[in-house]
């Protein structure tokens, strides 16, 4: 399986809205319909490789200070018809 691991910057919340989304029940954030910027993006083939490579990201200094985080995501391999295939040439 191959991993997607991304450094984005952390959005700002104001504290009436984290009281209402705790109040409805409802997400603060929702990252499929407003995802948090990307600041940069590295691909892994397998998931050690990822957990190396996220904890690198981790030591950066935006990271470190609260203002920036890193995800690890799993992404399904692609099919030959996809645009974004990778022919592993």
């Amino acid at each position: 399986m191959r991993f997607l691991i991304v450094r984005t910057e952390i959005r700002a919340v104001a504290d009436t809205d984290i009281a209402a989304a705790w109040a409805g029940g409802g997400r603060l954030r929702d990252e499929t319909s407003a995802p948090e910027p990307r600041r940069q993006v590295v691909h892994a083939e397998d998931r050690d490789a990822a957990l190396v490579l996220a904890r690198a990201l981790s030591s950066v200094g935006a990271v470190r200070a609260g203002r920036h985080r890193v995800k690890v995501l799993p992404i399904s391999d692609l099919g030959p018809a996809h645009p974004y295939h990778r022919d592993g040439g």
